[in-house]
């Protein structure tokens, strides 16, 4: 009894860490998007050896950013379901992310605090199609990365597509509001 009991818990620990939005409690941003907010199982200063071994540089296969965008968009409409990367079931954010690169043979890390040190910083103002914008989770006492997205287009405003749990609920694109600019961490160019 006791090893499925430490096998359960063990279990619980890895869905919190490789998920981007953890389930929890609502809150809402100042476009009134709720919105979970994640409980994760470490602290920024906690983060364990397979966090900060991950992967840095990703091969992207020769792909566009275009055709990434264009698959992703396939997907809006899929449902939000945490820590899945099954299309049938729906995404978390790092599980759509997954699913669509892993969709052109293109590994990528599977948690979105992995991507913290992969690719090349980009200013938000000079972001572009295929692009991947990183958020802090929506506890404001939290400052690691805990959503995730990818830049569609940057015209008259930068917006991205990505799996929420908000009051959209599933793949969507979302324009960066003042909501999501309060936990913007940066921009990151892989291709």
């Amino acid at each position: 009894m006791k090893r499925y009991i430490a096998l359960i818990f063990l279990l619980l620990n890895l869905l919190t860490f490789i998920s981007c939005d953890s389930v929890g409690t609502s809150a809402t941003g100042d476009t009134g998007e709720a919105d979970t907010i994640v409980v994760d199982s470490f602290q920024q200063d906690e983060i364990s050896p397979a966090v900060k071994d991950s992967i840095t540089m990703i091969d992207i296969n020769d792909q566009s950013p275009e055709n990434i965008v264009s698959f992703a968009k396939t997907l809006i409409g899929v449902p939000y379901k945490y820590g899945s990367v099954d299309p049938a079931q729906g995404f978390d954010c790092s599980g759509f992310i997954t699913y669509v690169f892993n969709h052109f043979n293109i590994a990528v890390p599977r948690s979105s605090i992995d991507f913290t040190n992969v690719g090349t910083p980009v200013d938000r103002q000079l972001a572009r199609t295929g692009d991947l914008i990183l958020f802090t989770g929506t506890d404001t006492l939290e400052t690691h990365v805990g959503h995730m997205g990818i830049v569609t287009e940057n015209t008259d405003s930068l917006r991205f597509i990505h799996s929420t749990s908000g009051k959209k609920y599933g793949v969507t694109i979302t324009a960066l509001s003042e909501y999501y600019l309060k936990r913007f961490v940066k921009v990151i160019r892989i291709f």
